[in-house]
């Protein structure tokens, strides 16, 4: 086991380093991030924090010098960094299984390889490869393979004539085209797995999103027990697969009342940010108790929730010109059971992710009709929730 005050290291400096940070914080043990922005929330809170590039390897070498331990909290970072670190200190999740999530392609093959139940796609590298797929992926979505997030670097298309257009637009990047679906809901599964094979899973949550990016999270999912059983299952097995090490999401669609695994995600997940404030232990205490050696903790709730994300659009005002503003957060404070979490961000702008709030309740339906009052009372309107 690595015990506080150890030091812990973090490559990514966002929300969910931040997260991070302040957990490990709590249980005693200090935290470097590496991160190039220099206004990075994770870093401004960290115990020291290292601007620079995830391939600098100088500073690289100085994170493993001086930290017991290194994590990653976006599946983006370099995999040759962490190979590079896991030569000198220990690294989870590992780079190996980082790159299968952090590539489409890498990724959909892995799900067709195992055997687990995925949309049906094709791996397109070039013109020639979109000219031989299939006719029966359209209506598709395709997306590029690398570094897209929250709806970025993808297009819905009706037909071959669009798909190429598409492919075009994104300069011939590496791209997988997937056949688009009449999904009757989103969810996803957070869960922790240590070395030796444990695992613990938080509740699935339902997921709601609007152009793009994750709205609203209701957990635990309205959706049958069996369902919510067999999505953990999945995301177990998956975690094994990968001989996985740390917290670990898994996203689903729910077509015809089967579940497909869309998206894996090698670290905590805005989808289970309600873990926060509803569950006995959050996915960071479960990220740092990974990758430290010690148990895991339980992942039962306490309370059902409901967690809305808030964009930066939020602090433009249509009637100021969109001049830049604060929300009232006033609003939101006066609902009982409302717990809001702002990230610290240096700026704000249309699209990014400033903070969420999560609204607790016994009841999961009664817990968003309250979140969906809250969020229109400071101007968030036409979610379609």
């Amino acid at each position: 086991m690595i015990l506080p005050p150890a030091t812990l290291g973090m490559l990514g400096g966002g929300q969910l380093g931040r997260f991070f940070v302040a957990a490990a914080h709590e249980m005693g043990y200090r935290v470097w991030v590496l991160d190039p922005d220099p206004n990075s929330p994770a870093g401004r809170i960290a115990d020291r924090h290292l601007p620079t590039a995830y391939d600098d390897y100088p500073a690289l070498d100085e994170l493993a010098q001086i930290c017991a331990a290194v994590t990653t909290e976006f599946e983006n970072v370099p995999s040759g960094a962490l190979d590079y670190l896991a030569k000198f200190v220990v690294v989870r999740p590992s780079a190996a299984a980082v790159a299968v999530c952090q590539d489409r392609i890498a990724e959909k093959n892995f799900l067709r390889d195992q055997r687990l139940p995925h949309a049906p796609f094709s791996a397109i590298h070039d013109e020639h490869e979109l000219a031989q797929a299939g006719d029966d992926l359209y209506p598709g979505i395709i997306k590029v393979a690398r570094f897209g997030y929250d709806g970025k670097g993808q297009a819905v298309v009706a037909g071959r004539d669009q798909a190429l257009a598409a492919l075009r637009q994104f300069n011939g990047e590496a791209c997988v085209l997937e056949r688009r679906l009449d999904l009757e809901r989103e969810v996803s599964v957070v869960l922790a797995r240590d070395a030796a094979g444990r695992v613990a899973s938080f509740p699935v949550a339902e997921n709601s999103h609007r152009n793009g990016i994750l709205d609203l999270s209701v957990a635990p999912a309205r959706v049958p027990c069996a369902l919510r059983e067999q999505a953990a299952e999945l995301a177990a097995e998956i975690a094994a697969s990968l001989d996985y090490v740390g917290t670990l999401a898994v996203e689903f669609f729910i077509v015809a009342g089967r579940l497909l695994i869309n998206e894996i995600a090698p670290r905590p997940h805005n989808s289970g940010h309600y873990t926060l404030d509803a569950c006995l232990n959050s996915q960071f205490e479960q990220q740092i108790r990974a990758l430290c050696g010690l148990p895991l903790a339980l992942g039962d709730a306490h309370s059902a929730a409901a967690m809305v994300n808030l964009l930066g659009d939020l602090w433009f005002d249509p009637a100021a010109g969109h001049r830049s503003r604060e929300p009232d957060w006033s609003k939101l404070h006066e609902v009982p059971g409302l717990k809001l979490h702002l990230y610290g961000k240096h700026h704000a702008r249309p699209g990014r992710k400033m903070g969420h709030f999560t609204v607790l309740d016994a009841d999961p339906e009664r817990a968003r009709q309250t979140a969906l009052a809250a969020r229109a009372a400071i101007g968030i309107v036409d979610a379609g929730c």
